[in-house]
């Protein structure tokens, strides 16, 4: 049922603005502050075509960059102003009725409310464990995370698939897919848990973001995958150049397979702060939930709004929760980081808790 009670406010809330100037932010999901030094130098050695409007061979190459980065065709990738630009567009399929399964980001459901797009919210219980059959038969767009942005939870790739139903297309927000522990066992680039992004399928659309991984969230850089027919629709009325030269370097930089194993190697080192959060969060009784697989957490702490504010006084950013559908004032979101930043949020819990 449409709800026109839904505060787009809250809607639009991103954890940018929890983390002032010179506070330690948890609140955001990027990984460090800047950019690898190779990934700067790659940038900086374009700076001398920014005179040039982007180029068709620059655009025709981070197409075929992206494609053999998943094992897909150059038709079947769309590149993006970052994933948020891939939301904006999803209007442009003209549903029936959007099916948004939450606790997740807002930004889809936000773009698909403000098209006047008919939107059902399928709200997960703890542990936010995917049932498709709780998805209205007649949803003929519905759309996720995986993993699952707040809650960490990496859905099966076989149980999005039960999703799928003739005259109806997923859309599969991967925004950090890349960071999710690749198997070891499993050594090709494509090689990333659960990830859909590989699938060659007409009703499957998988969005994917380079800012998170990379620390790029200032340059926007992002792709879909999916039917050439899909993104054309996506693509309709889009303006000359969508993404200037800076943009598209990026993309080709970190699509090559050296960057893939980067990534994955980053991944790993992801998973290992992450257990050691949970194991601190933990043993301060806080309810971390788990199991985790992206490179955030969700807590449950009382007064969590509270907390929220005394940890901002104390100069610690974290990111409150109950913006996204499905979560209480008392769910927090924080970012994975190493030991040293970890040392002043415990210290920053323990103080402002007790």
């Amino acid at each position: 049922m449409f709800q026109d009670s839904v505060d787009p406010a809250m809607l639009r809330h991103h954890g940018d603005v929890e983390a002032r100037p010179g506070m330690l932010d948890f609140a955001v999901n990027v990984r460090g502050v800047a950019p690898p030094a190779w990934l700067r130098d790659r940038l900086a050695a374009r700076l001398d075509d920014l005179g040039r409007y982007p180029s068709a061979e620059d655009e025709a190459a981070a197409r075929a960059a992206v494609a053999a980065r998943h094992g897909r065709t150059p038709d079947e990738v769309l590149l993006l102003a970052g994933a948020a630009e891939g939301f904006a567009m999803l209007p442009r399929l003209a549903p029936r009725l959007a099916a948004v399964i939450h606790p997740s980001f807002t930004e889809p459901e936000l773009a698909l409310r403000e098209a006047g797009i008919q939107v059902t919210r399928v709200i997960l219980e703890r542990p936010y464990t995917l049932d498709p059959a709780l998805v209205p038969e007649d949803a003929d767009l519905v759309v996720l995370g995986n993993p699952t942005n707040p809650t960490s939870v990496l859905h099966p790739a076989a149980t999005i698939q039960a999703l799928r139903r003739p005259g109806r297309l997923v859309v599969v927000d991967e925004a950090f897919a890349d960071a999710v522990m690749p198997d070891p066992a499993e050594l090709t680039v494509q090689a990333e848990p659960e990830s859909l992004a590989a699938l060659s399928a007409p009703d499957v659309l998988v969005l994917r973001s380079l800012t998170k991984t990379w620390a790029l969230a200032g340059l926007r850089c992002g792709y879909a995958l999916g039917a050439p027919e899909v993104l054309a629709r996506l693509a309709h009325g889009r303006p000359h150049w969508p993404l200037g030269t800076l943009q598209l370097e990026a993309i080709v930089a970190t699509a090559a397979p050296s960057a893939v194993v980067e990534s994955h190697h980053d991944a790993r080192l992801i998973a290992a702060e992450r257990a050691a959060m949970i194991d601190r969060l933990t043993a301060l009784g806080i309810d971390v939930h788990t199991p985790a697989s992206g490179p955030f957490l969700l807590l449950r702490v009382p007064d969590g709004e509270l907390v929220r504010k005394r940890l901002a006084d104390r100069g610690i950013a974290v990111r409150r929760a109950d913006t996204f559908p499905g979560l209480s004032p008392d769910h927090l979101r924080v970012a994975v980081r190493g030991t040293a930043e970890v040392d002043r949020l415990i210290d920053g819990l323990r103080a402002v808790l007790w």
